[in-house]
């Protein structure tokens, strides 16, 4: 933007004044009367003229009204002149601190939470107020209402650039921005290879991938955000392999009718909602929306890794129902939810889902997620069984050389802890009878960024215990189903389920909306749980109903997963 001088301005400022003096219509009337010719021009060495001797009446009168016009407006000439540099000042002032201020900052996009993805240093002015942007640096805009100079309230997470975070999208601006529309297409296109060569091609255990030694489109979204005044939406679709993992992975549409896993398929979020101006922002939504339990995104071009560890994979990606988002700093989020229940469609019994979100980011290095869920009666056709749980997640970015070749490194550390009760578990221990059903896990992550964060390193992994199984993907041994389940890989009470995994991914970003992959994966459980050579499906293909057994065929099932991860990773 070009930056204009306060000598220009004041030059500006002083013909305006000019303009309105010969417009003044005390003289405009003067100029006007006929006769009337400008005075001589005379040098210092010729004398003025001597007035005229006679003086009649009317040249009295009219004298004592030139004078008393000229009084006037030489009174309004020098209130002009104060305010002029009253003006002057202050301009100088704003100078002054801007020419302090950090450089401008890039457009910012929004989070799969809802949340905007900070733009560096943006400064927004409040709704409603005007701008005065002339000479001032783009990224802060100078507020006048009320004839004060006032600083904008800061926009939530705006003060530092958060897009290292894991979970987060690392692009700093959406270059097809409009009005009314922030656009948003994503592509995840990956190549599964399994050391175990599966003879069916199925990768068990993972809500990221599905298919081994194939290319297959995993995720191919298209929406992006509405926002007409203070109304807001949000669409993003889910075609490719995400349309039929992600609702197989529900159990809620077996209750009632209407098919709720069709009529949801495509969609990854949906939802509309009202942004009201008070505190640093209050947003309502109602639909689908992205959960954040896990600390990884339901995107993996947001992410560190391509396959997380259990206690993300194997914990919610969305929810449905009604959240609000309030934004008391713009460092601190608060997320009340009511939602149908855990990662469903609808509702599995009599009770709903209740629970919500604290992310507070304190400093541009530090961030800090609290996710609490409760109340929800999730178990299919159990009644009495409630669940709870808690993930807890902080992320540091503890070194940052921008002109070194390593520039950047940061970790992160999950801990998740629940459990089920009544309907014949208990939480802690048995008690008369019921058998512990619990989720205990973690999971660590350290990633690098090299030469100005073109190449990325990370390495991590977790562990969990779940007894009961209820939170381990059913595999999809003959097409079973979340809804289904399947008698080679019973869920009963108590059954045990301990597994832990470590991967290394190494990453290629030569611009910000694009990434390449390449991963190594190690996987374990203390029971058979993985696709051996000779897979889950039957030499017939599916049989029957995968609740039951299938004359003559057992499931290849092994304790033991290595793979590596190809994929081309798109964000725009």
């Amino acid at each position: 933007m070009t930056k204009i001088s306060l000598k220009a301005i004041s030059t500006i400022i002083a013909c305006l004044v000019v303009i309105l003096i010969v417009q003044h219509p005390c003289l405009a009337q003067a100029n006007q009367t006929p006769g009337n010719t400008p005075p001589a021009v005379h040098d210092d060495k010729t004398p003025p003229p001597p007035p005229p001797a006679l003086t009649t009446k009317d040249d009295t009168v009219a004298k004592s009204a030139s004078k008393s016009t000229n009084a006037e407006i030489l009174a309004e000439l020098e209130q002009m002149r104060a305010r002029i540099q009253e003006l002057e000042a202050r301009l100088k002032d704003q100078s002054g601190d801007v020419a302090s201020l950090p450089p401008a900052a890039t457009s910012a996009t929004v989070n799969s939470d809802g949340s905007p993805v900070p733009a560096v240093n943006s400064i927004a002015p409040p709704v409603g107020t005007s701008s005065i942007s002339g000479g001032l640096s783009s990224s802060t805009s100078l507020v006048v209402q009320a004839d004060q100079t006032k600083p904008a309230k800061a926009e939530p997470f705006a003060f530092a650039d958060f897009t290292w975070l894991n979970g987060n999208a690392r692009t700093k601006d959406s270059p097809l921005d409009t009005k009314y529309f922030t656009p948003e297409f994503r592509a995840d296109t990956s190549y599964i290879y399994d050391f175990a060569h599966p003879m069916d091609h199925t990768l068990v255990g993972s809500s990221e991938s599905g298919r081994t030694g194939e290319v297959q489109i995993q995720q191919l979204g298209i929406g992006g955000d509405f926002h007409v005044g203070n109304v807001r939406g949000r669409l993003m679709t889910q075609f490719g392999m995400y349309s039929t993992m992600t609702p197989r992975n529900d159990a809620s549409p077996a209750v009632g009718q209407w098919n709720l896993a069709d009529a949801y398929r495509y969609i990854s979020e949906a939802y509309g909602g009202y942004h009201f101006n008070v505190l640093h922002g209050v947003n309502v939504d109602a639909g689908i929306f992205m959960s954040y339990i896990g600390l990884f995104s339901y995107y993996n071009f947001d992410n560190w890794a391509y396959q997380p560890s259990y206690v993300s994979s194997n914990t919610p990606w969305f929810f449905e129902g009604v959240r609000v988002q309030i934004f008391p700093t713009d460092k601190l989020k608060l997320e009340p939810w009511f939602i149908n229940g855990w990662q469903s469609y609808g509702k599995f019994n009599h009770y709903p889902g209740a629970g919500g979100q604290i992310l507070w980011r304190p400093k541009g290095w530090l961030s800090f997620v609290f996710n609490n869920y409760g109340l929800g009666t999730d178990t299919l056709g159990v009644v009495g069984r409630s669940r709870i749980h808690a993930d807890y997640s902080a992320e540091v970015k503890y070194y940052d050389r921008p002109d070194q070749f390593l520039d950047k490194m940061a970790f992160s550390v999950t801990g998740d802890a629940g459990c089920e009760y009544g309907g014949g578990v208990a939480c802690f221990g048995t008690r008369n009878g019921h058998p512990k059903q619990s989720f205990l896990g973690f999971m660590v992550y350290n990633r690098f960024w090299f030469h100005k964060d073109m190449f990325g390193l990370t390495v991590g992994g977790g562990e969990i215990n779940n007894p009961g199984r209820y939170l381990v993907l059913v595999p999809p041994i003959n097409g079973a189903t979340a809804a289904s389940g399947t008698p080679y890989f019973t869920a009963n009470p108590g059954d045990p389920y301990k597994a832990w995994d470590a991967s290394a991914t190494f990453d290629y970003m030569p611009v910000q909306y694009i990434t390449f992959r390449w991963e190594y994966d190690h996987r374990q459980a203390n029971v058979p749980y993985f696709a051996g050579p000779g897979g889950v499906t039957p030499l017939g293909g599916n049989t029957g109903t995968p609740t039951l057994l299938v004359p003559g065929f057992t499931p290849d099932l092994r304790k033991v997963e290595n793979r590596i991860n190809l994929a081309l990773l798109v964000k725009f």
